[in-house]
Protein backbone atom coordinates (compact mmCIF):
# COMPACT_ATOMS: atom_id res chain seq x y z
CA UNK A 1 0.00 0.00 0.00
CA UNK A 2 0.92 3.63 -0.98
CA UNK A 3 1.52 6.18 1.84
CA UNK A 4 -0.68 8.70 0.04
CA UNK A 5 -0.41 11.52 2.48
CA UNK A 6 3.34 11.43 3.22
CA UNK A 7 3.64 10.77 -0.47
CA UNK A 8 1.38 12.72 -2.47
CA UNK A 9 2.78 11.49 -6.37
CA UNK A 10 3.72 8.67 -7.68
CA UNK A 11 7.12 7.90 -9.54
CA UNK A 12 6.05 6.60 -13.51
CA UNK A 13 6.85 2.97 -12.04
CA UNK A 14 4.57 3.53 -9.03
CA UNK A 15 1.77 4.93 -11.94
CA UNK A 16 0.55 1.56 -13.07
CA UNK A 17 0.36 -0.48 -9.25
CA UNK A 18 -1.35 2.87 -7.66
CA UNK A 19 -2.89 5.33 -10.25
CA UNK A 20 -6.56 3.97 -9.38
CA UNK A 21 -6.11 4.05 -5.94
CA UNK A 22 -4.63 7.44 -5.63
CA UNK A 23 -7.28 10.04 -3.63
CA UNK A 24 -6.53 13.01 -5.59
CA UNK A 25 -5.33 13.91 -8.95
CA UNK A 26 -1.81 13.32 -10.20
CA UNK A 27 -0.23 16.04 -11.62
CA UNK A 28 0.99 15.63 -14.88
CA UNK A 29 0.88 19.16 -16.62
CA UNK A 30 1.25 22.72 -15.85
CA UNK A 31 -0.69 24.61 -13.21
CA UNK A 32 -1.20 27.73 -10.84
CA UNK A 33 -0.26 27.43 -7.26
CA UNK A 34 -0.18 29.61 -4.27
CA UNK A 35 3.39 29.27 -2.32
CA UNK A 36 2.29 28.77 1.37
CA UNK A 37 5.65 27.96 2.45
CA UNK A 38 9.46 28.23 1.32
CA UNK A 39 11.01 25.26 2.74
CA UNK A 40 14.47 26.15 2.10
CA UNK A 41 16.24 27.14 -1.32
CA UNK A 42 14.98 24.82 -3.32
CA UNK A 43 11.97 23.26 -1.97
CA UNK A 44 8.30 25.35 -1.64
CA UNK A 45 4.80 23.96 -0.48
CA UNK A 46 1.95 25.11 -2.58
CA UNK A 47 -1.94 25.15 -2.17
CA UNK A 48 -4.10 24.85 -5.24
CA UNK A 49 -7.64 24.64 -5.63
CA UNK A 50 -7.83 20.89 -6.76
CA UNK A 51 -6.16 19.23 -3.78
CA UNK A 52 -7.26 20.08 -0.36
CA UNK A 53 -3.96 20.08 1.13
CA UNK A 54 -0.77 22.00 0.66
CA UNK A 55 2.18 19.85 -1.07
CA UNK A 56 6.00 20.12 -2.14
CA UNK A 57 7.61 21.47 -4.80
CA UNK A 58 11.14 20.66 -5.66
CA UNK A 59 12.69 22.83 -7.98
CA UNK A 60 14.11 20.84 -11.32
CA UNK A 61 17.75 20.91 -12.19
CA UNK A 62 18.88 23.21 -8.99
CA UNK A 63 20.29 22.10 -5.77
CA UNK A 64 20.46 24.73 -2.75
CA UNK A 65 22.33 24.36 0.38
CA UNK A 66 21.07 22.57 2.88
CA UNK A 67 19.67 25.30 5.73
CA UNK A 68 22.48 23.59 7.94
CA UNK A 69 25.14 24.82 5.56
CA UNK A 70 26.53 27.78 4.33
CA UNK A 71 24.32 29.76 2.37
CA UNK A 72 21.25 27.81 3.39
CA UNK A 73 19.39 30.16 5.56
CA UNK A 74 20.44 33.02 2.80
CA UNK A 75 18.86 30.76 -0.04
CA UNK A 76 15.76 30.68 1.99
CA UNK A 77 15.52 34.00 3.03
CA UNK A 78 16.09 35.01 -0.76
CA UNK A 79 13.45 32.90 -1.99
CA UNK A 80 10.91 33.67 0.50
CA UNK A 81 11.24 37.35 -0.51
CA UNK A 82 10.73 36.56 -4.04
CA UNK A 83 7.86 33.92 -3.80
CA UNK A 84 6.15 33.56 -0.42
CA UNK A 85 2.29 34.21 -0.05
CA UNK A 86 2.69 34.75 -4.67
CA UNK A 87 1.04 32.90 -7.33
CA UNK A 88 3.38 31.03 -9.19
CA UNK A 89 3.21 28.63 -12.37
CA UNK A 90 4.79 25.28 -12.21
CA UNK A 91 5.80 23.53 -15.07
CA UNK A 92 6.65 20.00 -15.36
CA UNK A 93 8.76 17.90 -17.24
CA UNK A 94 6.23 14.79 -18.33
CA UNK A 95 9.67 12.88 -18.46
CA UNK A 96 10.97 13.73 -15.40
CA UNK A 97 8.16 14.98 -12.95
CA UNK A 98 9.00 13.02 -9.50
CA UNK A 99 12.07 12.51 -7.73
CA UNK A 100 13.13 9.79 -5.40
CA UNK A 101 11.31 11.39 -2.24
CA UNK A 102 8.56 11.52 -4.09
CA UNK A 103 8.46 15.38 -4.55
CA UNK A 104 7.01 16.81 -7.35
CA UNK A 105 9.71 18.10 -9.60
CA UNK A 106 9.13 21.58 -11.52
CA UNK A 107 10.37 24.56 -12.61
CA UNK A 108 9.03 27.85 -10.98
CA UNK A 109 8.10 31.18 -12.90
CA UNK A 110 7.33 34.40 -11.51
CA UNK A 111 6.65 37.79 -12.71
CA UNK A 112 8.06 36.18 -15.91
CA UNK A 113 10.74 34.65 -15.19
CA UNK A 114 12.21 31.00 -13.78
CA UNK A 115 12.95 31.25 -10.03
CA UNK A 116 15.35 27.89 -10.96
CA UNK A 117 17.75 30.20 -13.02
CA UNK A 118 17.34 33.15 -10.89
CA UNK A 119 18.41 31.42 -8.36
CA UNK A 120 21.23 30.01 -9.55
CA UNK A 121 21.99 33.94 -11.08
CA UNK A 122 21.71 35.45 -7.56
CA UNK A 123 24.07 32.44 -6.51
CA UNK A 124 21.60 30.70 -3.84
CA UNK A 125 21.77 27.18 -5.88
CA UNK A 126 24.12 25.37 -8.56
CA UNK A 127 22.86 23.51 -11.37
CA UNK A 128 21.79 19.65 -9.67
CA UNK A 129 24.78 17.74 -12.07
CA UNK A 130 27.12 19.72 -10.16
CA UNK A 131 26.13 18.74 -6.88
CA UNK A 132 25.89 14.92 -7.08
Amino acid sequence: MHDFKKFPELTDSQMQLYYFQSPHKQITNNFRAKVAKVTDGDTIRVETDFRDFNFPIRFSNIAAPELNEKGGKESQSWLEKQILGEEVEIMIDPENRVEKWGRLLGDVHHGGFSMNEMSMIMGHSIPFEESL
